[in-house]
């Protein structure tokens, strides 16, 4: 359909076929070596449905806060084990990540999807004390900016939040209609425009969208929407494309864990 290369990023990432594997085999080891030294709780239910588990990751000593990082994927494929590894950054700087999974379209719609992970944070909200926050990438930046809306998160839970990180994120679904994605997708213009994170209230807590410089166009605008939509930090990343804008999360002196930790 006529958006199908404006969304295409495996297409204009050279060496893209290379990121999947090298990232699964990367999130294995990682998770691997936590669960050697008793810091990884793999595999735990927040729900009834196939996919409703997540993985938490524990730092050294007393957690100082817990951070939830959403994966993308289109809301069509992966799961937490492609990502485990970005954890990284945030448990150098003493907080707790948690992954979760859920179901991926055409078993559900984004709409499903959306209740899922607002499911998933709340009961992950539950295994750690302190401050919150969330960071998502791709279809995950859409899911963890949709947690910002009024009413999605329960109050106790909604006011732990510090910071939103929406990294390439999709806040505006309707161009996604024109893709052939959305044989899958099944998104309708109700859908569409009640699902957009650019439709929702400014939030009360601090955001920053975060997107890579040599991204796809489209990415580009989608962010900037965002940014212009809630008035809110946006960060361009020079040279970073589609597939490496997230590697800044394995770095707990770089500016994106920072903003993560409070520290920044």
């Amino acid at each position: 359909m006529e958006l199908d290369d404006a969304y295409a990023n495996m297409a204009h990432i050279p060496d893209a076929e290379a990121y999947p594997p090298r990232w699964t085999a990367e999130a294995q080891a990682f998770r691997e070596r936590l669960a050697g030294e008793g810091r990884a709780e793999l595999g735990l239910r927040y729900g009834d449905a196939e996919r409703s588990w997540y993985d938490l990751f524990l730092p050294e000593g007393t957690p100082q806060g817990l951070c939830i990082f959403v994966h993308g994927g289109y809301w069509l494929k992966f799961d937490p084990h492609t990502w485990s590894h970005f954890a990284e950054g945030p448990l150098a700087r003493g907080w707790a990540v948690a992954m979760p999974s859920y179901t991926l379209c055409p078993e559900t719609r984004i709409s499903g999807i959306t209740s899922q992970v607002a499911q998933a944070v709340n009961a992950i909200a539950g295994r750690v004390d302190g401050p919150m926050t969330l960071a998502g990438h791709s279809a995950g930046g859409h899911l963890v900016a949709r947690m910002a809306a009024p009413g999605m998160l329960p109050d106790d839970v909604a006011g732990r939040l510090t910071h939103v990180v929406p990294i390439s994120p999709l806040s505006d679904l309707r161009p996604l209609m024109r893709t052939s994605m959305n044989a899958d997708l099944k998104l309708d213009e109700e859908e569409a425009v009640s699902e957009s994170p650019i439709n929702q209230p400014v939030p009360p807590m601090r955001v920053t969208v975060w997107v890579g410089g040599a991204e796809r166009p489209a990415f580009l605008d989608q962010a900037q929407w965002l940014g212009e939509a809630w008035d809110c930090d946006r960060v361009v990343v020079p040279d970073r494309h589609h597939f490496d804008v997230i590697d800044a999360l394995t770095d707990p002196d770089g500016d994106l864990v920072a903003r993560l930790t409070g520290t920044a």
